[in-house]
């Protein structure tokens, strides 16, 4: 079981790998330190508020404070002991107010501080962590696409690879045609194969077709002859019998010529 937790964790982790942008990754933690910059800057703000309202609290008591030691200090000039001393007990209770109340101000403004500092100085962190996630998705764009155009260029891309596979079909299935279409031809010109066409012919027929296209020629060569030499219808008939002849002779060679075929 161990082993295949091992195993399990081994994949996953090569595949998230593979699936893994680190583009992606440094936006996502850019975005994370955003929202804790964020946090920060309420948590002073709050701080802020806090310190606020005691102060508006202090002033409001200095300010009770004043009108009893006021109020007191008329009773005393009336006559009214008694009520210069509740006055002035009144007013004792409202000091050590005042007291606990400067003393939470004091640690509030001091919170305050320290968290202003504290978000100046993670201020300062986000911006240097956007320029430079800036500067590494522009190197690994670049790098990305200087990878890709050398697999193209060296045709070991899968896109290129494709093409290759592809032209390499195309030229295996080109050479077979080519080499079937001979074939059939040498076929074709041995008379082991029937043409349906019936334009096909074997050695014997084309040799005696070339035979009596050579008696032709010969014949009409003779007779263009004669007419140019004005001879007379003798010299023609005289022609004609040497053709008649000649017709004669290669009709006797004929058969010499089946036998050794």
């Amino acid at each position: 079981m161990k082993r295949m937790g091992m195993l399990f964790r081994a994949k996953a982790n090569k595949a998230l790998d593979r699936a893994e942008d680190p583009r992606e990754t440094l936006d996502y933690s850019y975005q994370k330190q955003l929202e804790l910059l964020q946090k920060v800057r309420r948590g002073v703000a709050d701080v802020a508020t806090s310190r606020k309202r005691l102060e508006l609290q202090l002033n409001q008591l200095q300010g009770q404070s004043s009108k009893l030691e006021d109020q007191g200090r008329k009773a005393l000039a009336l006559g009214r002991e008694d009520l210069a001393r509740e006055a002035l007990s009144r007013r004792a209770a409202l000091q050590q107010q005042v007291t606990d109340l400067e003393t939470q101000h004091t640690t509030l403004q001091g919170e305050e501080e320290k968290l202003t500092l504290a978000a100046q100085r993670l201020q300062a962190k986000v911006d240097a962590f956007r320029t430079k996630k800036e500067t590494i998705k522009a190197t690994y764009t670049a790098a990305q696409a200087q990878t890709r155009i050398g697999e193209a260029f060296s045709g070991i891309s899968e896109e290129m690879g494709d093409v290759g596979l592809a032209i390499q079909r195309a030229e295996d299935k080109t050479q077979q045609l080519q080499a079937r279409a001979g074939a059939i031809d040498e076929l074709l010109a041995s008379g082991a194969l029937d043409d349906p066409t019936g334009t096909a012919k074997d050695d014997i027929a084309a040799e005696l077709d070339r035979i009596s296209g050579g008696s032709d020629v010969e014949l009409e060569l003779q007779r263009m002859k004669a007419e140019l030499a004005g001879g007379s219808s003798s010299s023609q008939q005289a022609i004609e019998g040497g053709a008649q002849d000649g017709s004669q002779q290669s009709q006797q060679s004929s058969p010499h010529k089946f036998d050794e075929q």
